[in-house]
């Protein structure tokens, strides 16, 4: 998957093949931001462009743009899952929250 980031903001980037451009959309939230152009060069100030077009409109909406993500996550996993991961983390010295974050970041490559 390609992506781009920016102001926090990350785009997933595909290829339309029936319209020949780069695609974008804004990633993680329920608000739809999407962009497009010929080019990678002009595929990154569009990407800006929409972002920063999308803040400008929230703000003139009094509308509070979306973040990405929140920082809390709420998992409903089976309980020998949830039983492997508390030994895991307790035999590294981790709590749960500290060792399944760093589990996260690793697998999504963050």
């Amino acid at each position: 998957m390609n992506t781009l980031t920016f102001k926090s903001y990350t785009a997933r980037v595909d290829f339309d093949e029936r319209d020949n451009i780069l695609v974008g959309r804004l990633l993680g939230m329920t608000d739809v931001v999407s962009f497009h152009a010929d080019d990678v060069i002009s595929l990154r100030a569009a990407f800006e462009e929409a972002v920063d077009d999308y803040l400008e409109t929230c703000a003139k909406l009094g509308k509070s743009a979306e973040k990405t993500a929140s920082g809390k996550l709420m998992l409903r996993v089976p309980p020998a899952v949830h039983s492997a991961a508390l030994i895991a983390a307790q035999a590294s010295g981790q709590s749960l929250n500290q060792w399944a974050a760093k589990v996260m970041a690793q697998a999504a490559h963050a």
